[in-house]
């Protein structure tokens, strides 16, 4: 096989290069770990450690000076050799991912569509300079009793920024996903902290990464990747002193371990980081009693899309007890038994899953509408009912479980469904189902919804996060660590800028993109 069929985006094999990606040279290292592929044989990688992250971290640091200062036409076309280099190996990708997670191809191909595609997006984004946000202040020396200086301000690069890998995502959140290009469009450098559950497909974007690197003629510093390792691996990304910045994607105990190390170290540093949500549902009367059978079924397939396994899952439905619930229970029960085992990213995940399942299954006064069997890397639906009393008074029934089960809670008033809205933790996202003459009820929900989320919808599913410069994928804690930021759409790159006033500065030297 000649080097130009490596590059075909048909060929589905490309060598792994089994190694960590450290200033555009690929290291090995004495210790080794193996993936746990969903089927195939295994593949073995270099095992990370800190001084690995300290060579990263200082790459980083000094790629920093050229890189920031490069022409934003530069970094774009950057970006979009990024996304060249990744469709070219696309096939490889996906034959990879699908081995490694057990995801399917169509869903690994629209994952790399929205991972270039957001690349390009971010492209075009920095070109137009609107994420600038420049200001201008005139000076006023004639102004009384005081002049006013000449003051312009814009945003710049705030240093290297680290990335974990997520489990779920591995290409839209992982190696070159959205935080990684949000931070090379705001034009820092990126060390990345690949993710065990797909270190293939982790190792192959890299590659990509690598040759757009060489072909632009950045510095190799730029980017780095570094595979496996323990938890020390991960302190030590997080309190490297160059580090100026994490974004991450990932479990409550994970994100909040890693926030911390964050808030204390000598200089602490924002910790952008995307932790779950159970993302509630509230289907109020109209809208149940006129398509009840159709909510059934909708809330059925975005439930179980991928196992489950999305931050976006809608997890819970709130609803007024009565007939047009005790219908909608059953056909939601009915759509969910027409759904298989399926295989989830890996055995971990299902682990926690099955444990997840198990509390919910021995809670007090929880009814158990569906339940079913799988085995130690599977997961298949599961359906609770309870009142909002017992979940209200029960914690456990309120957090996330990764994969699809779902809760009905049932509510006799509208100032119940207000009580259940207000004792909600920050979610990613909150639904509304409604028809016109629920107008009134999602009214008065809706000042609710708005503290509690970073995305609210009408009539629709949560799963399925548009790329886009509106899109907010983030809310209050914990669904993140930043109710201000959010990780999808141009709007993230803001996560990686500072404001800087420039005041009387002469013209010769105010950066470029101030003149």
């Amino acid at each position: 096989m000649t080097h130009s069929d490596l590059l075909d985006p048909k060929v589905a094999t490309i060598p792994l290069m089994g190694k960590h990606l450290i200033a555009g040279q690929w290291v090995g290292a004495e210790a080794t770990f193996a993936n746990e592929p969903a089927f195939g044989d295994v593949d073995h990688f270099a095992t990370g450690t800190p001084d690995l992250v300290d060579r990263a971290a200082q790459a980083a640091e000094q790629a920093f000076w050229s890189y920031s200062a490069l022409p934003r036409t530069k970094r774009a076309a950057f970006l979009r050799a990024i996304a060249h280099e990744i469709d070219r190996r696309g096939a490889a990708i996906t034959a990879q991912g699908t081995k490694e997670t057990g995801l399917p191809e169509a869903r690994l191909n629209g994952e790399r569509g929205r991972t270039t595609g957001q690349l390009n997006l971010f492209a075009d984004h920095i070109e137009s300079g609107d994420y600038l946000d420049r200001r201008y202040n005139a000076a006023l020396p004639d102004r009384a009793p005081l002049p006013r200086p000449d003051i312009r301000l814009m945003q710049r690069p705030i240093g290297p920024v680290a990335v974990f890998g997520a489990s779920n995502f591995p290409l839209a959140f992982s190696t070159a996903g959205g935080d990684t290009a949000a931070a090379l469009a705001a034009g820092c450098p990126v060390v990345v902290k690949g993710h065990s559950a797909h270190p293939g497909v982790s190792d192959l974007v890299a590659q990509a990464i690598d040759a757009a690197i060489k072909s632009c003629d950045i510095h190799p510093g730029v980017f780095s990747q570094i595979q496996g390792g323990n938890r020390a691996v991960g302190q030590a990304v997080v309190q490297h002193p160059l580090i100026k910045a994490v974004g991450f994607t990932g479990s409550l105990g994970g994100g909040r371990a890693l926030f911390d190390l964050c808030a204390s170290r000598p200089e602490p540093i924002p910790f952008f980081g995307e932790l779950g949500s159970v993302n509630p549902m509230f289907m109020l009367p109209g809208a149940l009693a006129n398509k009840g059978a159709d909510l059934a079924t909708g809330w059925a397939a975005s439930l179980t899309m991928g196992a489950g396994q999305f931050c976006t899952n809608p997890g819970i439905a709130i609803l007024f007890d009565g007939d047009a619930a005790d219908a909608f229970v059953a056909a939601t029960a009915q759509a969910l038994e027409q759904v298989g085992a399926q295989t989830m990213l890996t055995s971990g995940i299902a682990q926690a899953f099955h444990h997840g399942r198990d509390q919910f299954t021995g809670a007090d006064h929880v009814e158990q509408v569906m339940t079913s069997t799988c085995d130690a890397r599977s997961a298949t639906p599961y359906l609770f009912k309870a009142t909002a009393q017992t979940w209200l008074a029960n914690p456990t029934l309120q957090e996330e479980v990764f994969g699809p089960l779902a809760m009905v809670i049932t509510v006799t008033s509208e100032a119940e469904m207000f009580d259940v809205a207000h004792a909600m933790v920050g979610q990613l996202t909150c639904t509304l189902h409604l028809d016109e003459d629920d107008t009134t009820t999602a009214r008065a929900l809706l000042p609710i919804l708005e503290r509690k989320a970073g995305r609210v919808l009408a009539n629709g599913f949560p799963t399925g996060v548009e790329v886009c410069d509106a899109m907010v994928h983030g809310g209050p804690y914990p669904a993140s660590t930043n109710f201000g930021a959010t990780s999808v759409g141009t709007l993230s790159i803001r996560r990686f800028l500072r404001p800087v006033s420039y005041q009387n500065l002469p013209a010769g030297l105010l950066p470029d993109d101030l003149d």
